[in-house]
């Protein structure tokens, strides 16, 4: 079996984690690994403080919210990323012991040799499910939008075509359009952006936020969410 065909199947009839950011492609990899296999939990990596999260710089409330709107325990740590693949591997160590067998993430890109994913989870003697792995990104995020998901921008890299005007946008079929027309990879693998998932096919209900002013640093503006209890 090659490394594609055990990485896309890698959920297929086993029970996961799933590497949760709340953003768009680990959403989508998630309720497709859920199609095939049955998830026990997600694994949320935190700033050393714990007050956000290493991906895409959410609040843990937010990100709990989530999990709770999905029915998921949140498998969590705060590290530095001295420690990162220390911590990491005690959490799967965890979730294995609850009955994970496999590990998803929402990768498109990962390079075939040298993968991070790939060599933890073998050290944890788990597979490795990547149910996005080569799919055309403007088809993932189409099959993202199409499924019911709905998402908002909270992260620009303003060097990158995007623009603070960007931030709290609902990515809809037509702002695909817009974001591809303007040069702009619909699925922000470049960096250009991040999302946060507030409702969907998997969501009991829909997460409530506030927006808080914009902040920025260097390229980059960040629009802070807040939950709205």
């Amino acid at each position: 079996m090659t490394k594609a065909t055990e990485w896309k199947t890698g959920a297929n009839g086993r029970k996961f984690i799933a590497s949760f950011s709340g953003g768009k492609d680990s959403v989508l990899a998630l309720h497709q690994a859920m199609q095939v296999g049955e998830a026990i939990g997600l694994i949320v990596m935190l700033e050393e403080k714990g007050e956000r999260s290493r991906s895409h710089g959410m609040p843990p409330e937010v990100i709990q919210a989530q999990a709770d709107a999905i029915g998921l325990p949140v498998f969590t740590a705060a590290s530095s990323w001295a420690d990162y693949e220390a911590h990491y591997m005690e959490l799967l160590a965890t979730a294995k012991q609850h009955g994970a067998e496999a590990l998803v993430t929402g990768d498109l890109d990962m390079p075939e040799h040298g993968c991070w994913h790939d060599k933890v989870t073998q050290n944890a003697g788990m597979k490795l499910g990547m149910p996005l792995w080569e799919m055309d990104h403007r088809e993932a995020v189409e099959t993202f939008i199409q499924l019911g998901f709905v998402t908002i921008i909270v992260t620009v890299n303003c060097k990158l075509g995007m623009t603070e005007d960007d931030l709290g946008r609902v990515l809809t079929l037509d702002y695909v359009k817009e974001l591809v027309a303007r040069g702009i990879d619909p699925c922000g693998e470049g960096g250009e952006f991040h999302t946060t998932v507030l409702d969907g096919p998997l969501f009991k209900q829909p997460i409530p936020v506030r927006q808080g002013e914009i902040l920025r640093q260097e390229e980059y503006a960040f629009l802070p969410l807040t939950l709205d209890r």
